[in-house]
């Protein structure tokens, strides 16, 4: 089964794709969807522009996405809001199964504890994956633990 794994964000959207096979993961893809500030709200499209190419190009049979957590700073926190709902509607769109995960859920998937730093989650992607998390962005990352989360899911929540 495939996997896509996105971390929400207002500048850059991280993914990861993973195929898990006989109790096993497999990293097909990760990065970053990079996202100009200054195209403003149209940002939003250029979001489901490149995540349909992404769902195109890798045909997920299940897709997990970061839950907002409250932030301090709101403007912040209102465009993630849009970008994600931009993200869960083209998702829906292609009616595949959607696993939604807090921070903290994502980290026990991860690593076992809610507790987890960014880098115990990177060194438990690398060892999960085989693959060298070092140059990756936290995005990268983060998006890639999603995708392991919603792997140990056995039921979609939507």
């Amino acid at each position: 089964m495939i996997i896509l794994g996105i971390d929400p964000g207002t500048v850059r959207v991280g993914y990861g794709v993973i195929e898990t096979e006989k109790n096993t993961l497999c990293h097909l893809a990760s990065g970053i969807l990079l996202l100009p500030p200054h195209l403003g709200i149209m940002r939003l499209s250029a979001i489901e522009k490149e995540l349909r190419n992404l769902i195109a190009r890798y045909r997920p049979q299940k897709v997990g996405v970061e839950k907002l957590f409250f932030s301090k700073n709101k403007k912040t926190a209102l465009a993630v809001a849009e970008a994600r709902g931009v993200i869960i509607n083209t998702i829906l769109s292609y009616h595949l199964p959607l696993s939604e995960f807090t921070p903290n859920e994502v980290k026990v998937a991860a690593t076992g504890s809610g507790n987890a730093s960014k880098q115990a989650v990177a060194k438990m992607v690398s060892l999960l994956l085989h693959i060298s998390t070092s140059k990756l962005l936290d995005d990268t990352t983060d998006a890639l633990a999603i995708a392991i989360a919603a792997a140990n899911k056995t039921a979609p929540s939507l």
